[in-house]
């Protein structure tokens, strides 16, 4: 199984340098997805969210809106 780094909604805000409330009203449900990015152990409140599923989403989704450039010998230009 591989390692998973859980964090409380302050540890994660103070990472991605949102607000605590942001995350709870606005991302929690509607962006982070329940099993997927948090967990909430044992069927309790308590959220715990994992980090390395939120940074993997939001490096996808942050590639996929930049636009590519295909280049003659196959690669790609970001623009």
């Amino acid at each position: 199984m591989e390692q998973q780094t859980y964090m409380t909604t302050e540890e994660l805000a103070a990472r991605l340098r949102y607000d605590s409330r942001y995350i709870r009203s606005a991302l929690k449900d509607a962006v982070f997805i329940e099993g997927i990015h948090y967990i909430r152990p044992f069927g309790r409140r308590r959220v715990l969210y994992i980090w390395e599923a939120i940074e993997r989403d939001m490096v996808k989704a942050s590639m996929a809106q930049k636009p590519v450039i295909p280049m003659a010998k196959g690669g790609v230009c970001y623009g």
